[in-house]
């Protein structure tokens, strides 16, 4: 089993950026979702919301972020280091606000061009806690970004060929990993065999990671990333053969144990089961 594909995706909800070597944080992949586009009551805005977002390029640089999208200026955001912060959450029913640092007017008038809506751009200047303690199995504490609960998400390419099975079978098209948006993707494991990874620890490269269970699925697998075409698959078909207590499941979560440098083509090794 190897590592065959790594993606970030700097502003939450935009499209991803492809890597052969990333950085491993105790929060995630570094400048994975560290920026986050909220509204005027500073919840995150998404592509559950929004499948404007999939033509949101972003690159972050040394000290800030290029945004791009066809139709649109390039706009280099820098990375704020002072202002007043402000209280976002990732979602409306989230509990614990974080502080987060405004990007500032350049680049919510940029963002809320594309978007066709008046929204902020803000950035997370230092990983905090945003789910309350109790409220997930394995607890990630204060080591998550703006991603919606865990610190990285893996898929396998093999559990893609059974699903495009299914969907085949259905007389529906196949869809790509990109509906799924991971941040790794493992070939040579079997199909579903990250269920059996879930409370294991579990290493890539030189770096140990601890998964933390199977990933719940939402409507932005059905939008075509590239397009922003929005459907009813794959969802459809996970509801037949991967409802587990009402959770659509696909993927598993990731909990970074170290720090390092992951690389495509690192193998994946799972820990024996205790």
């Amino acid at each position: 089993m190897r590592l065959s594909a790594i993606h970030t995706y700097p502003v939450k909800g935009c499209h991803r950026l492809d890597h052969d070597v990333a950085g491993v944080e105790p929060w995630g992949l570094a400048g994975d979702r560290r920026w986050m586009i909220v509204d005027a009551e500073g919840v995150g805005v998404t592509q559950r919301e929004t499948v404007r977002l999939v033509a949101l390029h972003a690159t972050p640089h040394g000290g800030g972020l290029l945004l791009r999208a066809e139709g649109h200026p390039e706009l280099d955001v820098p990375e704020p280091t002072d202002g007043e912060p402000v209280a976002v959450r990732t979602f409306r029913n989230r509990k614990l606000p974080v502080p987060a640092l405004p990007a500032g007017p350049a680049a919510d008038a940029w963002i809320s061009a594309l978007l066709g809506r008046a929204v902020r751009l803000v950035w997370l200047a230092r990983p905090t806690r945003h789910i309350p303690p109790g409220d997930r199995e394995h607890d990630t504490g204060d080591q998550v970004s703006f991603a919606d609960a865990y610190p990285l998400l893996l898929a396998t390419a093999a559990s893609l060929d059974a699903l495009n099975g299914w969907l085949a079978e259905a007389g529906e098209e196949p869809v790509p990993m990109a509906r799924f948006r991971p941040n790794l993707v493992v070939e040579g494991a079997p199909a579903w065999a990250e269920d059996d990874w879930a409370g294991r620890p579990l290493r890539i490269g030189g770096v140990r990671f601890r998964a933390a269970g199977p990933c719940d699925r939402c409507v932005v697998t059905t939008t075509d990333q590239e397009t922003g075409v929005r459907g009813k698959e794959p969802l459809r078909t996970l509801g037949r053969h991967r409802n587990v207590n009402r959770k659509l499941l696909f993927g598993l979560h990731l909990v970074p144990e170290e720090t390092g440098s992951i690389a495509v083509g690192d193998p994946l090794v799972p820990d024996r089961p205790a």
